[in-house]
């Protein structure tokens, strides 16, 4: 069981310490990219994370207030998991490193939309993901989505 308290108070170590582990950025990635909400679908992505971490990393993230999880309205025995205000504003972190792979990946793999969005202002492209999310879109999918906001269709 790893322990509450930060090593130090340092920025740094604050930040790593929520999403310096495998998953979390990718769980992260899953609701804030790819519109994904719920235990199942965050089971599917193409990393494969085992259920058993994926437990931990949800609960994990949601004691540290970047998500929240609720029933869902159409089948109480499922949790809905979306961002919190904490989690929406980690967003520049997830455009950096997302933007970075870009960059130095020897082969990146991602929709050609992500590659086109790269044109646009950063801060623009960030306010338009922000706002796609809390209207219940994605960065990918979604009628707010930031990629019908910017007509990149």
């Amino acid at each position: 069981m790893k322990r509450e308290e930060n090593k130090s108070q340092c920025p740094i170590n604050f930040t790593v310490e929520i999403f310096g582990d495998t998953w979390s950025l990718l769980i992260i990635r899953d609701i804030a990219a790819l519109g994904k909400k719920t235990f199942g679908e965050f089971l599917e992505s193409e990393e494969r994370i085992g259920p058993s971490v994926l437990a931990e990393r949800l609960t994990h993230l949601e004691r540290k207030g970047i998500i929240r999880k609720r029933p869902s309205e159409s089948d109480k025995r499922k949790f809905i998991y979306s961002l919190t205000d904490n989690g929406l504003n980690a967003l520049p972190i997830l455009y950096e490193i997302a933007f970075y792979g870009s960059q130095h990946s020897p082969d990146p793999d991602a929709p050609d939309v992500w590659f086109k969005s790269l044109e646009y202002d950063k801060q623009e492209v960030i306010r338009l993901w922000r706002d796609a999310i809390q209207a219940g879109s994605s960065f990918f999918l979604g009628p707010d989505s930031v990629v019908k906001r910017l007509g990149l269709e």
